[in-house]
Formats: structure tokens, C-alpha cells, sequence
């Protein structure tokens, strides 16, 4: 066999250690390379859904997840001020876990299969250099069309749910609720036109709701975990389903999908699994870099460009008010458009 060329990963979040993995399985050299330590929370949605569920199964994890505290959500709600919820059994159950827990698992089992993981270390040769995978998260925004996106996340106990994930809408923002094993994680998206609030303070109070929501109820006795919060702010929702010229790029560093969809975390794995065997044809010396860099980003594109293209049509539809009740008062009347609307961004 001759020599292997090296893979370096830049961002140990679920893109680059499902690659890492996914790599090692098939005996390929990988470095990891992560600017923090594990295990740690990250703001996050914290379900995985749709085709994620299956790159989970082939890499053998998803035993492992449910061994691990994860549990399978079936159902799932949508709330608006002063409108009943719309309730739905999700088209296909999605799995529940928390990033502490599913993040620390990938990294120790890539390490187990002999990757290479640096941490915490910062990368800082530039990611246009060959067999350089670019998985470093969110790129980061200060603004979009004037708004400030933001995203808080906290687990909470004493949190009943109606359904097993549950979306409440309100003015400028969206909070998400998701049973995790003993604790429930709420975790919101807000924009602002003004400088960003002090989070600090009022991060509670955002994530809790407007007063007399149905989510203020949900949360008005739960005890959060603060050594669970975190924040993440200069967010861009705009779908950009291609990377820098010159890049390899996976997941979120791709693209964000918007949370509203749920299916971020889903389109990290399989943007990873996407990748697998171009880069091993770049490793084994069968391909050129700019010819497996340029598969890899034309596969991405044709995987989720409708699901982007949907899941932006939804997210602006819920931050214009009568959009959002106009949506929400058609799902009422024909529930099995929000199973339709759960399978167009999947």
C-alpha cells in the first residue's frame, strides 16, 4: 500500500468527529484539531432526526447513544400565543441526547480507534491547504438585513412536556423544548435590531417567554442548571450551501440550516458521510484534492439544497405575524401538513 496522506480536521463538533471517525474505521491518518476540551454543552437542539439517525447506525453509535441516556422522541408540538398548540406524531421517531454526553462519545471512541485528536489547540494554518477539512462550526455574522441573531441554550429539571419536542413561537424569537434522560433542554434562537442584550442578567427571563405564554407556564417552576447554559451570538440563518472558494467545509461551517427545522444536527452527520470516500481516494493518491474537495461540495449541494430552501421559506414565515398564524391555522385544520412540513426539511 503506498503512503497515506494525512487528513486534519479543524473543529471537533459532531461534522469533524463524525468524519474522524468514519475515517478511522477504514484505517485512514486523521488528526482532529479542537480549540476546547470535552466534555462540554454547546447550544444545540439536542435530537437528531431524519437521515442522521442512519450515518448514527452505520457508524455503530446509535446502541451506544441509547445506552447512554438517549431516548426516542414520537411526538411534537407548536405553540403560539393565544392559538391552541398543533400536535403531531413525528413521520419517523428522533433520538434525544445531549452534546455533553454526544460529543464526549465521539471523542473518545475516534481516539479509541486511534485518530488523533489536539485539544485545546486553535488552528492556524488556513483551511485552503490540501487533505484540510474545514468543520469548525456556526461562521459568525454581526448582522443580518439589521438584525442580531442570537441563541441561548440551559437544561432544566421539573419541566413536564405535553410532547416529547415542542416548538413555542413568539415575536422575535423561538424556544425549543426536548426531554433528554431526567432533565428537559430548552434551548431558544432571538434576533434583535439594538446591541445584544445583557445575557448575563436576562437570559432566564428570554428563554422562559413572553408573559402568559403557554411556554412561561411550561418553565414557571423549572430548575435550571446553570453550569449547563451557553450562548452563541452572530449567528447567520441565511442558507449558504457552499464553502469559500479554495475550502473543504462540512456542517454548520457548510452551511446553517435553520433550528427551527431540527435538523442541524442531522446534516452534520451526513455531510460527513458525504465526504468519506473522496477523501480516502485523496489519502490512497486515486484523486486529486481539488477533485474530491470539488465532490464533496457538489454532493452537499444536491443532499440539501431543497431541504434549505424549505427550511428558510418556514423560518421567514414565522417571523412575519400573520404568516405564522395564517401556517399555524392551516395545520390545524389539516394536521398531516406539519408531518409534510417535518419531511421536506429532512
Amino acid at each position: 500500500m503506498p503512503d497515506l496522506k494525512p487528513i486534519h480536521i479543524v473543529g471537533g463538533g459532531l461534522a469533524g468527529l463524525a468524519l474522524g471517525l468514519a475515517l478511522r474505521q477504514r484505517q485512514m491518518p486523521v488528526t482532529v484539531v479542537e480549540a476546547a476540551k470535552y466534555p462540554r454543552h454547546r447550544v444545540s437542539g439536542e435530537f437528531i432526526s431524519g437521515r442522521g439517525l442512519e450515518v448514527l447506525e452505520r457508524l455503530a453509535l446509535r446502541e451506544r447513544l441509547l445506552q447512554g441516556g438517549g431516548r426516542w422522541a414520537h411526538t411534537a408540538a407548536f405553540h403560539v400565543q393565544g392559538q391552541r398548540p398543533v400536535q403531531q406524531r413525528l413521520p419517523r421517531p428522533a433520538l434525544c441526547v445531549s452534546r455533553y454526553v454526544l460529543d464526549d462519545l465521539l471523542a473518545r471512541e475516534f481516539c479509541r480507534l486511534g485518530g488523533v485528536l489536539r485539544l485545546p489547540e486553535r488552528w492556524s494554518q488556513g483551511y485552503g491547504g490540501e487533505g484540510v477539512v474545514r468543520a469548525t462550526g456556526r461562521r459568525g455574522q454581526p448582522s443580518v438585513r439589521g438584525w442580531r441573531w442570537f441563541g441561548l441554550k440551559v437544561h432544566a429539571r421539573g419541566v413536564a412536556l405535553q410532547a416529547d419536542l415542542e416548538m413555542h413561537l413568539g415575536s422575535d424569537g423561538y424556544v425549543g423544548l426536548c426531554q433528554l434522560d431526567g432533565e428537559c433542554n430548552v434551548c431558544g434562537l432571538f434576533r434583535t435590531r439594538t446591541p445584544l442584550p445583557r445575557l448575563a442578567l436576562q437570559w432566564k427571563e428570554m428563554l422562559r417567554g413572553e408573559p402568559g405564554s403557554d411556554l412561561r407556564a411550561r418553565l414557571g417552576g423549572a430548575e435550571f442548571d446553570e453550569a449547563s447554559f451557553c450562548a452563541v451570538a452572530g449567528l447567520c440563518v441565511a442558507p449558504r450551501p457552499a464553502g469559500e472558494p479554495g475550502e473543504c467545509a462540512l456542517g454548520d461551517a457548510l452551511t446553517m440550516t435553520p433550528p427551527i427545522t431540527g435538523n442541524g444536527m442531522s446534516m452534520a452527520f451526513e455531510s460527513a458521510e458525504l465526504a468519506v470516500e473522496p477523501l480516502i481516494g485523496y489519502s490512497l493518491g486515486e484523486c486529486s484534492w481539488d477533485d474530491a474537495r470539488g465532490w464533496i461540495a457538489q454532493e452537499c449541494r444536491r443532499r440539501f439544497r431543497h431541504r434549505l430552501r424549505n427550511a428558510a421559506l418556514l423560518h421567514r414565515a414565522l417571523f412575519r405575524p400573520v404568516a405564522k398564524r395564517l401556517l399555524l391555522a392551516v395545520l390545524l385544520r389539516f394536521p398531516r401538513l406539519l408531518r409534510a412540513s417535518f419531511t421536506r426539511t429532512r
